[in-house]
């Protein structure tokens, strides 16, 4: 499908007639509608290669006839997800014409295709800076429930019957950060260094709307920037959750121990005691004493209850 509309009016012009002012979206095309779009706009068979080949990640190359930029961002969750989504930029600068080429639909580019306002100059430069602008909130929307996450696992951290889910959730969250980094961080390379190429050509041409997109995409890569350094404070507190985790383990396990401990040294003279009286010696003392067996017992509780204040004492369970 391809769909068009004219950059300096609201208008959806036929894309094939009219090559400049206009923003072109392609979505899932036909090679039919791809041998079209190269013969009207040149695109280079490199950088459509990349656009239509799944799971690429962000880049960003300057060819001769346009500026090619790959960028691949997190899918909106009410729950964080490694699921992603991608945009291909083709922009010709030359003639004000914005390509945006995607083979599955991308929310936020309909977003902003619905909102879409013109303006007499450097629409597409501003279009261009929604796009990326949303999708780098996409991340930042990615971070915020990740610490939702995190304070959920830390108050899971202390209940006794969450060790098991515990780690379990851990490790998942971990795997999802891993590659939230690595497409936050490989879409920061691609955007400055699309920032760098406009910087080079509002230099070379001293014009003002390409002096902006600078500016603007170097607000995304500062976002891009605090995204990944959150991904990284994540994965720090993580791996902290681990860490303490182990350790409330570690001490559960010495209490349990130290409590079984006690108690078989409380019955360790005890034993003792039943088994003395009960070897079977013929001029045994105590063994026709009238009382013998209530002075057993009695025996027994002294010293299992001394025995048990004595280590409530020192505080040894």
């Amino acid at each position: 499908m391809i769909r068009a509309i004219s950059m300096t009016s609201k208008q959806h012009p036929d894309w094939q007639e009219h090559a400049s002012s206009v923003w072109i979206d392609v979505l899932s095309p036909t090679p039919e509608e791809l041998e079209a779009l190269q013969a009207r706009f040149h695109m280079n068979p490199m950088a459509l290669e990349d656009a239509l080949t799944e799971g690429h990640w962000s880049r960003f190359e300057q060819y001769p006839d346009h500026a090619f930029l790959v960028y691949r961002t997190l899918k909106p969750d009410p729950k964080p997800s490694e699921d992603s989504e991608r945009v291909s930029l083709f922009w010709y600068p030359e003639t004000d014409t914005l390509i945006t080429l995607r083979l599955r639909e991308v929310q936020y580019l309909n977003e902003v295709w619905n909102n879409f306002e013109p303006v007499t100059h450097g629409i597409e430069e501003r279009v261009i800076y929604q796009l990326l602008s949303r999708g780098a909130t996409q991340f930042m929307h990615f971070t915020d429930r990740l610490h939702e996450e995190i304070d959920r696992l830390e108050e899971l951290m202390f209940r006794v019957n969450g060790h098991s889910r515990l780690i379990q959730q851990v490790f998942a969250r971990k795997h999802q950060i891993m590659t939230g980094r690595r497409l936050v961080g490989s879409a920061r390379e691609s955007v400055a260094g699309f920032a760098r190429h406009s910087a080079l050509m509002g230099r070379e041409s001293g014009s003002k709307e390409t002096e902006e997109l600078t500016l603007y995409l170097r607000d995304i890569v500062d976002v891009l920037g605090r995204a990944s350094e959150s991904l990284d404070s994540s994965r720090e507190v993580l791996s902290s959750i681990l860490d303490v985790n182990l350790t409330l383990q570690s001490n559960r396990m010495n209490e349990v121990m130290k409590t079984l401990t006690t108690v078989s040294t409380i019955f360790l003279p005890l034993t003792f005691l039943a088994g003395v009286w009960g070897m079977n010696f013929e001029f045994e003392p105590e063994f026709k004493w009238r009382y013998g067996y209530l002075f057993a017992w009695g025996s027994f509780l002294v010293v299992g209850i001394g025995l048990a204040v004595f280590f409530k004492r020192k505080r040894w369970w």
